[in-house]
C-alpha cells in the first residue's frame, strides 16, 4: 500500500465501522478517519461506497480454522443485530422477545468462546473483531431493556473486558454513553418512545 492514502468514512457508533477501525490497527495501517453525517451524505461518500466486499480480513494460517473463523462471523452477522436493535427498537412483549433471543445467541458465543482468551483460542481474530464492537452497545441494550448482559454472560463480558485491553479495541470502539445517546436519539426519530 506504499504511496496509497486509506481514509474510512465512517458513523460513530456504528459496529461495522468499528470493525473496520480494529482491522486496521491490528495490521498498523494508518488512515484518515472521516465522520459522516447519514442526514447529510458527503459526495465522498456518495461516490465511493463499494460495499461489496465484508471487511475486515484477518486470515488464520490453518484451512479448517479459517473456515470455523467465516462461519462464525457469518453467525454473528446474521443472528446477532435484528435482537439486539429489537431491544432498543421495541417495547412490551415484542421487546422481551428480543432480549430472550439476543440473550440465547450470546450464550452460544460464550460456549464457542469456552474457556480460550481469544475465539480463535491465544489469537485475536476475525470472530473476535466481528463480536466487539457490540459490547460498545451493551449499555444502550442493558438500559433499554432494562436487564443486565454479565449477569446472563458473565465469560462473554470477562472475554470483552479483555479484549478492550487491546490498543486497537479501546482506541476504535465508540463510548457506550455516547452510543446510548444516538439509540435515544434514533427512539426520538423513529417515534419509539
Amino acid at each position: 500500500m506504499a504511496g496509497e492514502e486509506v481514509i474510512l468514512l465512517s458513523v460513530y457508533p456504528s459496529m461495522f465501522s468499528m470493525r473496520v477501525r480494529i482491522a486496521l490497527a491490528e495490521k498498523g495501517v494508518k488512515y484518515e478517519l472521516k465522520e459522516e453525517d447519514l442526514t447529510n451524505k458527503s459526495l465522498l461518500l456518495l461516490e465511493m461506497n463499494p460495499v461489496h466486499k465484508k471487511v475486515p480480513v484477518l486470515i488464520h494460517s490453518d484451512p479448517y480454522e479459517r473456515a470455523q473463523a467465516r462461519f462464525w462471523a457469518d453467525f454473528i452477522d446474521k443472528k446477532v443485530f435484528d435482537p439486539a436493535r429489537g431491544i432498543w427498537a421495541t417495547k412490551g412483549e415484542e421487546q422481551e422477545a428480543a432480549k430472550k433471543e439476543f440473550v440465547e445467541i450470546l450464550k452460544i458465543l460464550e460456549g464457542e468462546l469456552g474457556e480460550k482468551p481469544f475465539f480463535g483460542g491465544e489469537t485475536f481474530g476475525l470472530v473476535d473483531v466481528a463480536l466487539i464492537p457490540l459490547y460498545s452497545w451493551f449499555y444502550a441494550f442493558e438500559t433499554c431493556g432494562n436487564f443486565k448482559i454479565e449477569s446472563q454472560c458473565p465469560k462473554l463480558v470477562a472475554w470483552a473486558k479483555f479484549c478492550m485491553q487491546r490498543e486497537s479495541v479501546s482506541q476504535s470502539l465508540s463510548d457506550p454513553h455516547t452510543v446510548y445517546d444516538t439509540v435515544l436519539f434514533l427512539k426520538k426519530m423513529f417515534g419509539i418512545e
